[in-house]
């Protein structure tokens, strides 16, 4: 099965998220109390207060937003990449559902993230029906059968069934010989790029790194030759 999939039907993604305030005490009431019930099961030591807790928020589509969708795809010898980024969640996310709308709705499309059964994908749902968007059909798992779902999930494949052990992207880069996306910033620093630095371009190019490096490693899954960096074009 993995030796057949079509390399240009597939549209390759990666998110970022934040918090959905800068901090705590910038929470409404209403999501603070909210916000202290959540901390109660993720804490793990008696320092794992609420409000310290909260820098942990944008993993979790009820309490962060997404800031970034970089995709990539390949069109004839170019890989294009282009990036949804901005502070107007609602605006990036129509943007990005335009997209799968008008370009990646044919029943052999796929998408493919990195964690991205687990992340990637119902995040990406979750912040759209919060926004009021309707689902892109590639996006809506609704009614379908496992088989029926097309999304690819690099980390899923390297498992090869075995659910005991996360593997990250930076290690699987590391072990292929492909340049890590983690060259400047990584997930735990975005949140201050974000709100203190305010450089949602850096966040961009973080964003873009990783989706390519997702579609490099499917290339190395597939025995094929690596994207070349002169066939990289953002669009």
């Amino acid at each position: 099965m993995l030796y057949q999939l079509k390399f240009e039907k597939i549209l390759f993604l990666d998110i970022e998220t934040v918090p959905m305030v800068e901090n705590y005490e910038l929470l409404p009431e209403k999501f603070r109390k909210l916000w202290d019930k959540k901390s109660e099961f993720i804490k793990r030591n008696a320092e794992d207060t609420p409000d310290i807790l909260f820098r942990r928020a944008g993993i979790y589509a009820e309490f962060g937003k997404i800031v970034c969708i970089s995709v990539g795809y390949q069109y004839n010898q170019d890989f294009r990449m282009k990036s949804f980024y901005g502070e107007d969640e609602m605006i990036l996310l129509k943007e990005f559902a335009d997209l799968l709308n008008h370009y990646f709705n044919n029943r052999d499309n796929l998408l493919c993230a990195h964690n991205g059964k687990e992340f990637d994908y119902p995040y990406i749902a979750r912040r759209m029906l919060i926004n009021g968007i309707s689902l892109p059909a590639i996006i809506n798992m609704a009614g379908k059968k496992p088989w029926e779902i097309p999304h690819l999930d690099t980390m899923e494949l390297w498992k090869f069934g075995d659910y005991k052990n996360y593997t990250s992207l930076d290690l699987l880069t590391t072990i292929f010989g492909i340049p890590t996306p983690k060259e400047d910033i990584d997930g735990s620093m975005v949140a201050d790029v974000y709100y203190v630095e305010k450089n949602l371009e850096r966040i961009a190019a973080y964003c873009q790194r990783d989706t390519l490096a997702v579609a490099q490693l499917l290339k190395c899954y597939l025995g094929a030759p690596m994207i070349k960096e002169q066939d990289v074009v953002v669009v």
